[in-house]
């Protein structure tokens, strides 16, 4: 008789963390971050994380249940997307703007392409180029409404329509456009979020505390984040004009989107490679795009294109990364 044996793919070991598990910790990480934009920019922040979030978990819901798939409500990938692009929203847009980039987000970039693990960039950082792209003057608006002034806009509808930069807010650069035309920049705002900037990039202390539990429950390491930290700030010694000045180079790392895109969105799984020596090697290509973007680019960020681009990048550099397979090393 003979005996059969049952041959399968790998990985045989499973660790047992789901992708539940995974993306709930991922949201409970990204709170810090939210809780202090909606403190700072107020409640219109409050909509446009909320109209985002909703966009991203009625649109999956959506396609699942017309295309006729098993849909998922625990597995709260779509939240995750639905806050980053919140996050990565300055809180004067009208509020169509978020369900315009949620819609994309989920249909055309996660789901047109086999959904969640199938899609070859970030879906957030995906809609909110398309975004910029499509709405450049609304997307670099950081207009801030004072309560007076919200009282005054008549709330919901004219909100939706018209945005928070519609009423006579506050506005002024980012800190980085700001450097960039040489003037002076608090360092101490900027590390704790009392900038100008999109919802969720401004609070550098509440982004790292996200980032410490995502690390603390092992959802990321550092691979990835201190390779994209460290070769940004090498790019900017050499090129930056400045030297080993510590205020600039720490006034680059604090500004913008680097520290949100280090931790948050660089490190997705699905978009990010899988080798140990291809996360360095993706970490060090965002922090060389990044430095090119900044010092020699028209705009002062960077972050948002340069991770998009190295999303297209991983399947070269999974292939050129990829460890030799036992028994197949190379004839003397």
């Amino acid at each position: 008789m003979k005996e059969k044996f049952h041959v399968s793919s790998s990985p045989h070991i499973h660790s047992g963390v789901t992708t539940s598990e995974i993306m709930r910790d991922v949201a409970i990480a990204l709170m810090p971050a939210s809780v202090m934009g909606v403190y700072q920019f107020g409640f219109q922040a409050f909509l446009v994380l909320l109209v985002s979030v909703t966009t991203c978990v009625i649109t999956e819901y959506l396609y699942e249940y017309f295309m006729k798939k098993p849909y998922h409500p625990y597995e709260c990938s779509a939240l995750v997307t639905g806050l980053l692009i919140g996050m990565n929203l300055p809180a004067s847009i009208p509020l169509w703007m978020p369900v315009v980039g949620g819609i994309f987000a989920i249909l055309v970039v996660k789901q047109l392409y086999g959904g969640l693990g199938q899609n070859i960039m970030n879906p957030a950082l995906a809609a909110r180029c398309f975004l910029l792209i499509c709405f450049t003057g609304q997307m670099t608006n950081f207009s801030i409404l004072t309560p007076s002034e919200y009282e005054a806009s008549n709330r919901g509808t004219y909100l939706f329509y018209h945005g928070a930069a519609a009423v006579d807010g506050i506005t002024g650069a980012t800190p980085l456009a700001a450097v960039k035309t040489g003037e002076s920049v608090q360092l101490f705002d900027l590390f704790w979020g009392f900038t100008g900037g999109v919802i969720g990039e401004t609070s550098v202390i509440m982004i790292l505390i996200g980032a410490v539990y995502m690390l603390y429950r092992k959802v990321i390491n550092l691979r990835i984040p201190l390779a994209y930290l460290l070769s940004f700030v090498l790019f900017l010694m050499l090129f930056g004009g400045h030297g080993a000045d510590p205020t600039y180079l720490a006034i680059q790392l604090c500004g913008g989107g680097l520290m949100l895109g280090a931790f948050f969105m660089a490190t997705d799984y699905t978009t990010s490679p899988i080798t140990p020596n291809g996360q360095i090697v993706f970490g060090i290509c965002l922090g060389i795009l990044t430095g090119i973007f900044r010092i020699f680019g028209k705009s002062a960020e960077g972050v948002s294109y340069a991770i998009i681009f190295c999303n297209l990048l991983v399947p070269v550099i999974e292939k050129v990364t990829m460890p030799t397979a036992f028994g197949r090393g190379r004839k003397g």
